[in-house]
């Protein structure tokens, strides 16, 4: 029996807002951006040189390998401490202590991420809590330079990371049906080679997504690095920024912001790439 034409457009109905919002709110903001990127600042003349700038330019390379190094060393922090937390969540808690320990776990979020930022500054400050614990306890002489670091904005990140890591690879242990465990104990395993070769296999998809999520997340932020960082390291977030505030350079911005996107993208490309290795 076929189906009437109002069946028919109902599905194009439901789905029709959320096209329209990524339409205008992201696709077509995209295209003005990359037409942009090919403009001449200040002629309006169609040009490569923005994308050659980043090319010639030795502190566009440093600002792009700050950023990878940040993100890449923030997001395996993230991962190692996240995974023991996320495990002690779903096998040690209680069930019905689970969703208390959930809502405290993500508590971070329910803060503003400026004023997390500040926060962190204030305790890696010279006079900060940090520092003071480390001088009263007699382990330093004099106050460390802590805060506008690279080590303060790794902290800050690593800070609201694991909690979002936290989250992923819980809910794929949760998902774990017990009877691989009893299988693996049937075939004689112990609890380590359990976790080695049937747990831990079975959540790596999970944690390749928190993963890339981190990444993504990291790579692309500006305020933490802003704040903690202190203009010590420029990562490309602040270039970007730079070439807006104190240049006015829209085009040379968009071109950087479109090089991110690109870095971004084949991060994407290798985690689904290996997602799909995975499953195969």
């Amino acid at each position: 029996m076929n189906e009437s034409p109002p069946g028919r457009l109902l599905p194009w109905a439901l789905v029709t807002p959320a096209l329209l919002w990524t339409l205008v709110f992201f696709v077509l903001p995209f295209i003005a951006m990359a037409a942009l990127s090919f403009l001449e600042h200040g002629g309006g003349q169609a040009t490569f040189d923005n994308y050659r700038q980043f090319l010639d330019n030795p502190s566009y390379w440093r600002a792009m390998v700050n950023s990878l190094e940040v993100t890449l060393t923030v997001t395996a922090i993230s991962v190692l401490l996240a995974y023991p937390f996320a495990w002690i969540l779903a096998e040690v808690v209680p069930q019905r202590l689970q969703r208390l320990a959930l809502v405290l776990a993500i508590l971070p979020f329910w803060t503003s991420y400026v004023v997390r930022s500040y926060s962190w500054l204030l305790v890696l400050a010279q006079n900060g809590v940090v520092n003071r614990a480390l001088v009263g306890s007699g382990l330093v002489d004099a106050p460390l330079q802590l805060a506008n670091t690279r080590a303060a904005t790794i902290i800050g990140f690593v800070h609201f990371f694991v909690m979002l890591l936290t989250l992923t690879i819980f809910a794929n242990l949760k998902q774990l049906s017990p009877s691989y465990r009893r299988a693996a104990a049937d075939l004689g395993a112990g609890p380590l080679r359990t976790f080695l070769h049937v747990i831990l296999p079975l959540t790596l998809p999970g944690i390749m997504v928190g993963a890339f999520l981190t990444f993504v997340l990291a790579i692309g932020d500006y305020i933490t690095p802003q704040i903690l960082g202190g203009n010590n390291e420029l990562l490309m977030p602040q270039l970007i920024m730079m070439q807006i505030g104190r240049r006015g350079d829209f085009p040379l911005a968009s071109a950087l912001a479109i090089i991110l996107m690109l870095v971004v993208t084949l991060a994407y490309l290798l985690c689904a790439r290996w997602l799909k290795i995975e499953r195969a």
